[in-house]
């Protein structure tokens, strides 16, 4: 394969339709513009002949692109389409990159091993924001370009065949979820406290497009909460939460009401500093994640973390949440900055 300085040649106008300059060429009209008129990296068109000729350019210094080699924004272009799987938009190529953009909320799935590979592959650049994290509608998720202006096809075309049985970059869409929520406590169930629990876990679950059907408020007791999961579900409950009572005191009994429901636990408790004392079970194919304390008072929690990508329908795995404990750890900055910051990445 020839090297990219055995393809630069000097040619006349007239001939360097299809190829790309070399250098940036300035346009000087006195006392009216004087700048550049041609970009390097610029494909010659025909359109472009007369103005060339009319600034005194009758010879090119060119790449010619038949010799095996993509410019830059073709490459561009190609490897974005290749990787940029439901849910992304791509951007016109600028100077040689393409960004890909969110067309709806979701979260960001990245098939972290084979962008390894792709990235391995010589003077070819692939970025992206954190795999398994929300993306907003709109917001840019991942860029890609060539390094040189141009590259070898055979480079591109190893991109295409690495994703040739499917894309690297998805966005999973939020499902509108009916969602159930039981309240445990019987300082609330009693009237005593007012419930703050439930405003905050309703606002998180609409941001993400869900209702929550129906809250039913019941006493530290098991067979209330078994009875209350069990009348959800019954109801059409798709994800059931249970709110308080998840720590190792004597009366905190929602663990052991979840099993008792016939919950199979995937995990008691995640490595991540808010939100130690997490569970996630499954009663058949419905959900039941018992939310800590800690959810009510911090922005960013294990519920952030884990909650959304259940919405989407992305399964989540006990190593799923093992893993979460390298950068489980927030630092706990005032004011809070999340998703802006390491917590869960």
């Amino acid at each position: 394969m020839q090297s990219v300085s055995q393809i630069m040649e000097t040619v006349p106008v007239e001939e360097a339709v299809g190829m790309v300059l070399c250098h940036d060429i300035t346009e000087i009209v006195p006392g009216t513009f004087k700048g550049r008129a041609f970009q390097k990296g610029h494909v010659v068109t025909s359109d472009d002949i007369e103005h060339l000729l009319r600034i005194g350019k009758e010879q090119l210094y060119v790449l010619n692109l038949k010799n095996g080699f993509v410019h830059e924004n073709e490459a561009a272009e190609r490897i974005a389409s290749a990787v940029a799987g439901k849910g992304l938009d791509l951007s016109t190529p600028s100077e040689g990159r393409i960004n890909m953009h969110a067309r709806y909320q979701g979260i960001l799935k990245i098939d972290v091993d084979r962008l390894d590979c792709l990235n391995s592959i010589e003077n070819i650049v692939l970025a992206t924001a954190h795999t398994n994290h929300e993306a907003a509608q709109g917001r840019p998720v991942a860029g890609t370009r060539i390094v040189p202006l141009v590259i070898e096809e055979e480079k591109i075309q190893a991109v295409e065949d690495l994703c040739a049985d499917g894309p690297i970059i998805d966005i999973l869409p939020y499902q509108a979820l009916q969602v159930g929520m039981v309240t445990t406590g019987s300082e609330v169930y009693k009237g005593r406290i007012k419930d703050s629990f439930g405003p905050v876990v309703r606002k998180k679950f609409q941001d993400m497009g869900c209702s929550i059907s129906r809250q039913v408020f019941v006493a530290d007791d098991i067979a209330m909460t078994v009875s209350a999961i069990e009348n959800l579900i019954e109801e059409g409950a798709e994800m059931v939460v249970v709110t308080g009572g998840m720590s190792v005191d004597p009366d905190d009994l929602s663990p052991s009401a979840i099993r008792a429901a016939g919950g199979k636990v995937v995990s008691y408790g995640s490595p991540t500093f808010p939100g130690a004392m997490f569970m996630l079970a499954y009663i058949g194919d419905v959900p039941v994640v018992g939310l800590p304390g800690c959810v009510m008072y911090y922005k960013a929690s294990i519920f952030d973390l884990i909650v959304p990508r259940i919405v989407a329908g992305d399964p989540v795995t006990r190593q799923d949440i093992i893993k979460l404990g390298h950068g489980g750890f927030c630092a706990g900055c005032s004011p809070c900055r999340y998703p802006i910051c390491p917590f869960g990445k």
